[in-house]
C-alpha cells in the first residue's frame, strides 16, 4: 500500500478520495460517522452522509430539532470519522459548526428525491412516535394533498458545515505499519505532521 501524498490541504485529499470511493460504487462512499456532545459532555455518535467538501470543511443536512441539531446548535462543535474498508483508508475531521446558508439548504433539499422532501417535511427526527405506520399515513397524505407541487424546505430542517481545524489522513499499512497524518490549520494553511500508527 502506498503512503499518503503530501498535500498543502487535506481538504483536497479528502474530495479525492471520497471520488475514488463513488468511482468504486462503494456502499455509501459519502457516510460518515458524525460525533457530538450534550452541553454535559455526554457524547454521541450516528452515521450521515456528506454532502459537500470544500476549503472551509464538509457538510451534511439534517433536522435541526433533532437531538444532533441542539448538540451542534448548543457546542458549535463536532466530529467526524470516514472509513473505506476495500480502499483501507480512513479520515477523521474536527472542527467548529455553523449552520449552512438558508440558499444551501434550500438548493439541497430541492435536490433530494421526493420521498426524502416530504419524510423531511414531517417525521419529528429523534422524538418518540406512535407508530411508523402512522407516520407513512401522513407522508401519503401529505404527498396526495400536495400532487406534483413543489415541497418547501420545512424551516427546522437545513444543512451545517464542520469547519475543518484538523484533519487526519491515515492509510492502511503492512504489519499495521499504517500510515497517518495529522494536519492543523496554520493560518491560511495548513501544517502537517505524521504520525505513528
Amino acid at each position: 500500500m502506498s503512503s499518503i501524498p503530501d498535500s498543502p490541504n487535506p481538504l483536497d485529499t479528502l474530495a479525492a478520495w471520497i471520488a475514488e470511493a463513488e468511482a468504486e460504487a462503494l456502499p455509501e462512499p459519502t457516510a460518515m460517522a458524525l460525533a457530538t456532545t450534550a452541553r454535559d459532555g455526554s457524547p454521541s455518535v450516528r452515521y450521515v452522509l456528506c454532502r459537500g467538501v470544500d476549503h472551509r470543511g464538509i457538510r451534511f443536512f439534517t433536522n435541526y430539532e433533532s437531538r444532533k441539531g441542539h448538540e451542534l446548535d448548543a457546542t458549535k462543535r463536532a466530529a467526524a470519522a470516514f472509513h473505506w474498508a476495500s480502499l483501507q483508508r480512513q479520515v477523521r475531521v474536527e472542527g467548529r459548526v455553523v449552520r449552512a446558508t438558508p440558499e444551501e439548504s434550500d438548493a439541497y433539499f430541492q435536490s433530494r428525491p421526493r420521498g426524502s422532501q416530504i419524510a423531511s417535511a414531517l417525521s419529528p427526527q429523534s422524538r418518540p412516535i406512535a407508530s411508523l405506520e402512522e407516520l407513512r399515513v401522513r407522508c401519503d397524505e401529505l404527498a396526495a394533498r400536495v400532487g406534483g407541487g413543489v415541497i418547501e424546505r420545512p424551516e427546522w430542517w437545513g444543512g451545517y458545515w464542520i469547519l475543518a481545524e484538523a484533519v487526519e489522513l491515515w492509510r492502511a499499512g503492512a504489519d499495521r505499519m499504517h500510515d497517518r497524518i495529522r494536519y492543523e490549520r496554520d493560518g491560511a494553511g495548513w501544517r502537517g505532521v505524521r504520525l505513528g500508527p
